[in-house]
């Protein structure tokens, strides 16, 4: 849902800002991370020094809340997450579109899931199909986001007002919510 308001400029125009609620952020952040088919999946490793590695994702459930990726039940993301659940996505398209999620993910070993979300690409990792013994699911659970949207037209206004504030010397102002925007999930 958004609704709108308006305020003169200083010259007499009226500018109407675009306010957007809770859910349709999170509309965006969905829109965005539908976009993607592979994420930076940080978890804390050894130590408490954050580790990353890219991971293709398996399924995006809005509805519940949930991003699904596969993974060895033997691996370092496995022994990562049954010490510490609190992971963080990253994602990064061509200049275009920037998102950053928090959440929690826990491993699943669910025969039915693993059969419902599997892709033959997937028998690289697992060369027994969804039967392999080795794989597991991690269920991540958004808490909040933060997304950089420069889609479409978005892009457009965004190097417009990138170059207006280069030649003014200053440093472009992005106020437009549907461009930048932090929510709860």
């Amino acid at each position: 849902m958004e609704t709108a308001e308006s305020r003169e400029n200083g010259d007499g125009r009226a500018i109407q800002n675009v306010v957007m609620t809770k859910n349709s952020k999170a509309d965006t952040v969905y829109d965005i991370l539908k976009g993607f088919s592979t994420a930076m999946f940080v978890t804390l490793g050894t130590g408490g020094r954050p580790t990353a590695r890219p991971m293709h994702i398996a399924h995006v459930d809005q509805d519940a809340g949930a991003v699904w990726f596969f993974t060895s039940k033997g691996g370092n993301l496995a022994d990562e997450l049954q010490k510490e659940a609190v992971t963080l996505l990253v994602f990064q398209d061509e200049n275009s579109a920037y998102l950053s999620v928090r959440g929690r993910s826990k491993l699943t070993q669910g025969a039915a899931n693993i059969r419902e979300l599997w892709k033959e690409p997937y028998k690289v990792w697992f060369p027994e199909g969804p039967d392999d013994p080795n794989i597991a699911l991690v269920d991540f659970h958004p808490d909040e986001a933060e997304y950089w949207d420069n889609r479409g037209l978005k892009k457009l206004e965004y190097m417009f007002e990138s170059a207006t504030a280069y030649l003014k010397g200053e440093t472009p102002k992005v106020v437009d919510p549907e461009q930048h925007g932090k929510t709860n999930l």
